[in-house]
């Protein structure tokens, strides 16, 4: 994964100052994932029968997503193919993010929100978190056997 979980993260992850806008100032940990098992896992989040997301953050060439989960989750978090992030209590910061147009040529776009926080739960449970990471592989895994 393209580190959001060690460099985006020590990046956006920070003390909250006046002049930023905070977009998720509770504490959190952080989970990041490729972006391909992220959005199987979101989809798979979304589609249960009791939709569970916390906010997911993206990074700017969009090889990682991010999930905002409970503080403390780090302390134990073992999931191959993961890694999960300890913000020490910090919010994340991320301004909200206009529409923008393509990046020309090679200019990346910033990290930003896929499911921005306020239109979703709190955080994401941990636990639901890792069974739709684990069947998101499992699907990518099938369908990769496929072809």
């Amino acid at each position: 994964m393209s580190e959001i979980g060690s460099q985006s993260a020590t990046r956006h992850a920070s003390a909250p100052d006046d002049d930023a806008p905070q977009s998720a100032a509770e504490p959190w940990d952080l989970v990041t994932v490729p972006v391909r098992q992220g959005l199987e896992a979101v989809d798979i989040l979304r589609r249960g029968s009791a939709p569970a997301v916390g906010p997911v953050v993206h990074d700017g060439t969009c090889d990682t997503l991010g999930f905002l989960v409970p503080p403390g989750t780090a302390a134990a978090w073992d999931m191959p193919g993961s890694a999960c992030t300890r913000t020490s209590g910090r919010g994340l910061r991320l301004p909200e993010l206009p529409e923008l147009p393509e990046p020309a040529g090679d200019t990346p776009r910033p990290a930003g929100w896929l499911l921005p926080p306020g239109d979703t739960d709190p955080v994401t449970d941990p636990v639901v978190l890792r069974e739709a990471l684990g069947e998101a592989a499992r699907l990518i895994e099938a369908a990769d056997g496929c072809r």
